[in-house]
């Protein structure tokens, strides 16, 4: 039997700092789309039935001016916030500017997530085949299991020409599980070749073809057991660090190291862009146009 139709989470508490503003409502086309109303638009298709948007309160209403008007009557909507005074009392600290990073982010969703739900970004444009392949996963999956999944993609496809990235390094068997994810945070191209940023801060080459994790993961209700745990133990390893950051890829890394979990890397055909800096947006807008120009999109959405 399948499940209930599976939840959206969508990432868009970030700050943007390296893009100069608020790209989550930033629009790419004449009609005035975001990337996330592509998002969504594929997620609908696709068969998902509710959004959880994970934002900070200081965006909330320009946020739902945007989102609530193109979701009415079409499926369950929820705002859930994530400010860096969401945690336990005696790990805060007033002076921390940046939110806690996308685990974090997602343990905020916990109260709001019912069904089997997929966690993705604002800012990345995944593509419909990746959400058809998504939901039809989840749907397959019972929600009481630890049987969780991820988007791969391949590094070359996800690089910027303006910059460096952040991208989660995925070790895969060969039956298609995950077995290793290390979120590398910076990653360049250097001279030509593709280089990464050690934990000494040196440069060292990292294959173009490796397969990579860009925040569209696959879940259980199930996850949130194990992540709140894992959430203090972060917390207490890094009272003293303004800027640490508790990424998914820790929880994921988690359950695997502890047997509990095992995450199915999924594949499809579909084409992932994204804007990292400002001066993507360009060939963003580009790839945007080239979509509606095919008809594989309406020229208005909504």
């Amino acid at each position: 039997m399948k499940n209930n139709k599976p939840t959206l989470v969508i990432l868009a508490a970030g700050i943007g700092s390296r893009y100069g503003g608020l790209k989550q409502l930033d629009t790419f086309t004449p009609e005035g789309d975001t990337i996330i109303d592509f998002s969504i638009y594929d997620a609908l298709e696709a068969g998902f039935g509710k959004f959880v948007f994970i934002i900070r309160k200081s965006i909330e209403k320009e946020f739902r001016a945007e989102i609530d008007p193109k979701l009415a009557g079409k499926a369950e909507v929820e705002y859930v916030f994530q400010e860096i005074d969401k945690v336990p009392q005696k790990y805060f600290n007033p002076d921390r500017v940046k939110p806690y990073g996308t685990g974090h982010a997602m343990l905020m969703a916990k109260d709001a997530v019912t069904e089997n739900f997929a966690i993705i970004n604002a800012d990345d444009f995944y593509g419909r085949e990746a959400f058809v392949e998504m939901a039809e996963y989840l749907q397959s999956i019972d929600k009481n299991s630890h049987d969780f999944s991820m988007m791969a993609y391949l590094l070359k496809n996800t690089i910027s020409e303006h910059g460096f990235v952040s991208r989660g390094e995925c070790a895969v068997d060969e039956k298609g599980f995950l077995t290793n994810v290390v979120e590398r945070t910076h990653i360049e191209t250097m001279d030509g070749v593709l280089k990464r940023k050690d934990d000494h801060g040196n440069f060292i080459p990292i294959d173009e073809n490796t397969v990579v994790s860009m925040n569209f993961w696959g879940f259980t209700p199930k996850c949130f057991e194990y992540t709140e745990e894992l959430f203090d133990t972060f917390l207490e390893e890094n009272a003293g660090n303004l800027k640490s950051e508790y990424f998914i890829p820790l929880i994921v890394n988690g359950y695997l190291e502890n047997g509990t979990g095992s995450v199915k890397v999924l594949t499809s055909d579909a084409k992932w862009f994204g804007v990292t800096y400002k001066e993507d947006k360009e060939s963003v807008q580009k790839e945007i146009q080239a979509l509606k120009q095919e008809e594989i999109y309406p020229k208005h959405l909504w």
